[in-house]
């Protein structure tokens, strides 16, 4: 008996050391360590820009999408460069602004010179249909690609990826998709299937899960919920995504931080688990 147990604690001794060796041999090589894990900042709509900054550098968060609660539309470029100060010494890449909603042509000038004043190259926009014209012309203008926000089953206007595309196919390339991902699944598309066509159209993603695939979803920890983002981590890596892909979580407002740690380390798990490269 005695001899079968050392034999037992041999082989599994044996069996550690060989899979801490296998692990040693892919250091550096994590699939979350390839994809761009980014979150959205409505997540940190109750707290101000320090707290928010505070949150990601705790979960090792490099890319945040900066809303205008965190930095207004109306901010001086002294009071940019402020705020940049702050995301560089945090770490983070404030990598764009949005969704900025615009329901007339004073809307759309605002936010191309906030955008101009910041220095970002691509943002998330919400126009009026009508308004896409004047917007193609202020893409022209400030050479700025724009991402337009799907926001499923809950406003009329661009639902979807496919909706999207339904209005600006024909319109300068440079205006493209911020692809929500659970508002995709609520208003019943595909986000696999949405990922793959308009691939070359989309140029942010907004990645969360939901309780249900249905206008009555809620979002909820990410891994809990209807969405297989397995699927979707592959779908990404077979189509070459090399933009962030932004955790949105509107969950529990008041106290997010939890819930966001958890569906980063589930997002992060799942991306090395099917080797994001």
């Amino acid at each position: 008996m005695k001899k079968n147990r050392i034999v037992t604690w041999a082989l599994s001794a044996a069996l550690l050391l060989e899979a801490c060796t296998a692990s040693a041999q892919f250091v550096g090589e994590r699939g979350a360590d390839n994809l761009k894990i980014g979150v959205a900042g409505f997540t940190f709509r109750a707290f101000d820009a320090d707290r928010t900054l505070e949150m990601l550098k705790r979960m090792g968060v490099k890319y945040v999408s900066v809303k205008d609660f965190h930095l207004p539309l109306n901010s001086t470029p002294e009071q940019i460069a402020a705020f940049r100060a702050k995301l560089a010494a945090a770490g983070v890449d404030g990598y764009t602004l949005g969704p900025i909603y615009m329901n007339s042509k004073a809307d759309v000038d605002r936010a191309f010179d906030y955008v101009k004043r910041y220095g970002a190259d691509m943002f998330i926009g919400v126009p009026t249909y009508e308004l896409l014209p004047y917007v193609e012309e202020k893409i022209r203008e400030y050479d700025v690609r724009m991402a337009i926000h799907t926001h499923g089953p809950d406003i009329a206007h661009f639902p979807d990826a496919a909706d999207v595309m339904a209005h600006v196919a024909d319109l300068d390339p440079r205006i493209g998709i911020c692809l929500d991902l659970g508002h995709t699944a609520r208003f019943g598309a595909s986000c696999v299937k949405d990922l793959k066509k308009y691939r070359k159209r989309i140029f942010d993603i907004h990645i969360k899960d939901e309780t249900k695939a249905s206008k009555e979803g809620q979002t909820c920890e990410m891994g809990r919920g209807v969405m297989d983002i397995p699927a979707i981590v592959r779908t990404l890596r077979k189509i070459g995504y090399r933009g962030v892909c932004s955790l949105e979580f509107e969950k529990d407002g008041q106290d997010p931080l939890p819930g966001v740690a958890e569906s980063i380390g589930y997002l992060r798990g799942v991306c090395d688990a099917v080797g994001y490269r």
